[in-house]
């Protein structure tokens, strides 16, 4: 399964085709979370090749993916700062 990109989904991050699986939730799970990349394919339902190929794209565009990171950790912030804050001081 190659990777792809639309805007229309995961707000235009590389994923899975045919899947909702990003790039980067893989190399959470695999790089970070130290799981094993057949552990992996099986906790998203994918093939092992398509965590294979996952994993290199993002070994290969490892910029572009530190990128996507820091705009969802902001995106992530911005919106956790305004809903945690009550609008209206509570009676």
């Amino acid at each position: 399964m190659p990777i792809t990109s639309d805007e229309d989904v995961l707000g235009g991050e590389p994923r899975i085709e045919g899947t909702r699986v990003g790039v980067r939730h893989v190399a959470a799970k695999a790089i970070e979370g130290g799981q094993s990349p057949a552990y992996v394919a099986d906790q998203f339902e994918v093939s092992l090749a398509a965590v294979y190929e996952a994993l290199a794209y993002y070994y290969d565009n490892i910029e572009e993916m530190r990128a996507h990171e820091h705009e969802n950790a902001a995106a992530f912030e911005s919106v956790s700062e305004s809903s945690l804050k009550p609008k209206e001081p509570i009676s």
